[in-house]
C-alpha cells in the first residue's frame, strides 16, 4: 500500500489488517520504522482532531515530524502542491499527510511523487483515516459489522465522513441508512429513513456537523429548529435501542446536531473515537511504511 487516499480503493483485507494493527497498538505493542523516517503534515483547512492525532501518532512511532505551516509556505508565492511535495521529497521527507479543500486533489499527485501520501480530507470527498477510526470504534463495541444497522444523520452531501463510511460499512456487511434534511441527502431513496424511526432500529447513530463553510447559502433553519427536527434530542435518545451507541466525528456543535448533555453520556463514544484516532493513524502509518 503506497498511499491511503480513499476508502473506495482500500480492500477489505487491508481494512482488517489496519484495524488489527490499531488494536495491537492500543494493547501497548510497539513498532519502529526500519530507518530514520520523516513526516510532514500539510493542512490547508482548519483541523484540531485530525492534525494533532496524526502528529501524536507519528511521534509515538518514532517518526521525525517536520514542522510546516501552509500559511507561511511558498504556495503563497505560486508554487504548486506537486512542487511543494517534490521539494519535501528532495530534502528527505518520506510521508506527507494532506488536508485540502479541493476534492480529489490527490489524483494529480499519486503517480507523480515518490513520497507516501495520506489523505486527511479532500473537500467534500473522502476522509479515510476518520472512517478507519470509526470502524475500529464500532468493532470494539460489537465485534464486527455484519448485520448492524447504522444511520448517518445530518449534512450528508457535504460530508467526506459520510461518503467514506458509507462505502466501507456497506462493503463490510452493515446496513447503512441516512437521515436529516432531504436536500442534503445523497444515495438511494430506499436508504433514507425518518430520524425517529432511526432511533428505534439503529445500533449506531452517527451524527454529522452542519458544514456551513461549504454551503453556498446559509441554512434556512436556526440552530434550535435544526436540533428539534434533525438533532439527537434528549427525547430521541430515550427511544434508542438497548446497547446502541452515539458517534460523531467532531467538532461537535452542542444543542444543534446533539443535545449537549448527550456528548458525554453512557451511550456516547465521541471521545473514544478521538482516542482511537491515534491508534488507527499509527496503524495506517505502519502499513504504508512497511515493505
Amino acid at each position: 500500500m503506497k498511499h491511503l487516499l480513499s476508502m473506495c480503493d482500500l480492500p477489505k483485507d487491508d481494512i482488517y489488517a489496519i484495524l488489527d494493527m490499531a488494536e495491537s497498538f492500543q494493547k501497548g505493542n510497539g513498532w519502529s520504522p526500519p530507518k530514520a523516517t520523516f513526516a510532514v503534515n500539510l493542512f490547508f483547512e482548519p483541523s484540531t482532531r485530525t492534525r494533532t492525532s496524526f502528529e501524536v501518532a507519528e511521534r509515538k512511532l518514532g517518526l521525525d515530524v517536520v514542522p510546516f505551516e501552509t500559511a507561511h509556505s511558498s504556495i503563497l508565492k505560486g508554487e504548486t502542491l506537486e512542487d511543494t511535495i517534490k521539494t519535501l521529497e528532495a530534502i528527505g521527507v518520506d510521508v506527507v499527510v494532506i488536508r485540502h479543500k479541493e476534492e480529489r486533489y490527490y489524483e494529480a499527485l499519486k503517480d507523480r511523487v515518490n513520497a507516501k501520501l495520506i489523505n486527511a480530507g479532500d473537500g467534500c470527498g473522502q476522509h479515510p483515516t476518520q472512517s478507519l477510526l470509526d470502524l475500529y470504534t464500532i468493532r470494539q463495541e460489537f465485534g464486527g459489522f455484519s448485520g448492524l444497522n447504522i444511520t448517518i444523520i445530518g449534512d450528508l452531501s457535504h460530508s467526506r465522513v459520510a461518503k467514506s463510511n458509507s462505502e466501507a460499512l456497506s462493503a463490510l456487511g452493515a446496513n447503512v441508512f441516512y437521515s436529516g434534511p432531504r436536500e442534503w441527502f445523497f444515495g438511494d431513496a430506499e436508504n433514507y429513513i425518518d430520524i425517529d424511526h432511526a432511533m428505534e432500529i439503529s445500533d449506531v447513530v452517527m451524527l454529522l456537523r452542519i458544514q456551513h463553510e461549504r454551503h453556498e447559502n446559509t441554512s434556512r433553519l436556526t440552530a434550535e429548529e435544526y436540533h428539534e427536527l434533525y438533532g439527537l434530542t434528549l427525547k430521541r435518545e430515550k427511544r434508542m435501542k438497548k446497547g446502541s451507541i452515539i458517534m460523531h466525528p467532531g467538532p461537535v456543535n452542542r444543542d444543534v446536531e446533539i443535545a449537549g448533555r448527550l456528548v458525554e453520556c453512557n451511550r456516547s463514544r465521541i471521545f473514544r473515537q478521538m482516542q482511537n484516532g491515534v491508534y488507527t493513524r499509527m496503524a495506517v502509518l505502519r502499513k504504508i511504511l512497511e515493505k
